[in-house]
């Protein structure tokens, strides 16, 4: 089991006091309280301790054997047990009425004092809430390290709120350790390829290469020269030899990206060298070795496919042996607006764009959208609102989802809120006159004055205006 998540199911608290009987009614009232404890007579001790295990809490005396009013060598053990572990909670105990010392133990991290003789009432209150802090900071911290590490070097920020994408994280944190076949699957735009960059990352191969190949992107009759290589006068154009992508990967992972397109009479070539590991260079009769990890992703059905004679069985059995499904963004709810800020604020970067930031209302509409095409197709909204945003607000009106010139594309007024639709509407309308309010109105079935409102509740502005800048 991880030791963070040992220490929350069973809590464990470092006892360190040099008098036996102050340990042993610790132990005792903590006991009585469902919590563990282990117990040590010095510094030495409690540093051996804490070496050896995590606890969740450490309650310490300020003064050992050497002399009993200074504090030093709980001041040397306060340090020490920080430097060791600086999400321990150390709470330290002195005796009533030096309280300066247990100030000065705080000015150096001690968490909070216990007065000695203590109550009990209030020493557990401080322990409960010493390590009900620490938990919170450790699964943030953890959260943030999850984070960081789905977002790695790829393209796409990854932001892991919400429960699906915690499960796929957990999944990846399993997964990568092993040598096994990865297959990751998912709608287009979900981030599949910097998820194997991450099983990559996590794996005993981290510092062996990762090749990508997108396998759409592979014409059928340059297949073997791209993935075993070839030799020279290997074919009319083969002036001098080539490395294929098995090779480059050899010690290291091979993604194969929309595995799902490898043309049917190039498969059992690669099925072969998934199976023993041996491949020809194209136009050589000698027989190499490679040793990869593959990761594959797609977002086609290949059980479909298999089914209808598209994709061989055994391949994909030799791809699959572990699969990860990308939830699509819309079922990530609490993840679009973090993902939203973080792409905004990267791009108004980018852009020189700073100070800009999404509305309420921005941030309903993107919590409403459907998301066909997920993270990619948030990344480019938020870089489009950072080019064309003419205020630091950025309103609903302004993110022009899935550039809706045709409504009825892609799900349309039936993914949109009110209030988009509403905007697409006047912007049609204006588009479609050339700005003329008075015609842009008719068409709508309202006044020029209706028509006013609505243009500045959706953030656009009259066109005479627009030319009055232009003058």
């Amino acid at each position: 089991m991880d030791d963070s998540v040992a220490r929350e199911t069973n809590p464990t608290v470092l006892l360190a006091d040099d008098q036996a009987d102050v340990r042993e009614a610790l132990r005792l009232l903590l006991k009585s309280e469902g919590i563990a404890s282990t117990g040590v007579d010095g510094p030495a001790g409690a540093l051996d301790e804490a070496r050896r295990r995590g606890f969740d809490v450490a309650l310490i005396d300020l003064n050992y054997t050497r002399d009993t009013t200074s504090g030093a060598e709980g001041m040397g053990l306060l340090e020490r047990l920080r430097q060791l572990d600086p999400e321990l909670p150390v709470v330290v105990m002195t005796a009533w009425g030096n309280v300066p010392l247990a100030v000065e133990a705080m000015r150096r991290g001690a968490a909070d004092f216990i007065e000695k003789p203590w109550d009990n009432a209030r020493l557990l209150g401080v322990l409960r809430t010493q390590m009900a802090l620490a938990r919170s900071v450790r699964r943030q911290h953890r959260l943030e390290a999850e984070n960081a590490l789905l977002r790695g070097e790829g393209d796409a920020e990854f932001i892991a709120e919400s429960a699906a994408m915690q499960r796929v994280m957990a999944l990846v944190a399993r997964v990568a350790p092993s040598d096994a076949n990865v297959l990751v699957l998912g709608e287009n735009g979900t981030g599949k390829g910097v998820i194997a960059q991450r099983i990559h990352a996590l794996s005993a191969r981290a510092a062996q290469p990762f090749v990508k190949v997108n396998m759409g992107g592979i014409a059928e009759t340059v297949f073997e020269s791209e993935m075993f290589g070839h030799v020279r006068g290997a074919f009319t154009d083969a002036k001098s030899e080539r490395i294929g992508r098995f090779e480059l990967a050899d010690g290291g992972t091979l993604f194969l990206d929309e595995v799902g397109n490898v043309p049917a009479s190039q498969q059992p070539k690669l099925l072969r060298v998934l199976e023993d590991g041996e491949f020809e260079r194209l136009g050589s009769s000698r027989t190499q070795r490679t040793d990869v990890r593959l990761v594959s992703a797609t977002n086609a059905d290949l059980a479909a496919d298999v089914a209808a004679g598209r994709f061989r069985r055994d391949l994909l059995y030799r791809l699959n042996t572990l699969e990860i499904v990308l939830p699509p963004l819309r079922e990530r709810g609490d993840d679009i607006v973090p993902l939203a800020r973080v792409a905004l604020a990267r791009s108004a970067q980018r852009y020189g764009r700073h100070g800009l930031r999404l509305a309420p209302s921005a941030e309903r509409a993107l919590q409403a959208y459907a998301w066909p095409g997920n993270v990619r197709e948030l990344g480019h909204l938020m870089e489009r609102a950072a080019l064309l945003a003419e205020h630091d607000e950025v309103g609903a009106a302004a993110l022009a989802f899935g550039r809706t010139e045709s409504a009825s594309a892609e799900g349309g007024f039936e993914q949109m809120t009110l209030e988009q639709a509403e905007g697409w509407l006047v912007r049609r309308a204006l588009d479609r006159f050339d700005g003329n309010l008075l015609r842009a109105a008719d068409a709508l079935g309202i006044t020029r004055q209706a028509l006013y409102r609505r243009l500045e509740k959706h953030g656009l502005r009259d066109p005479a205006d627009a030319d009055d800048d232009d003058a």
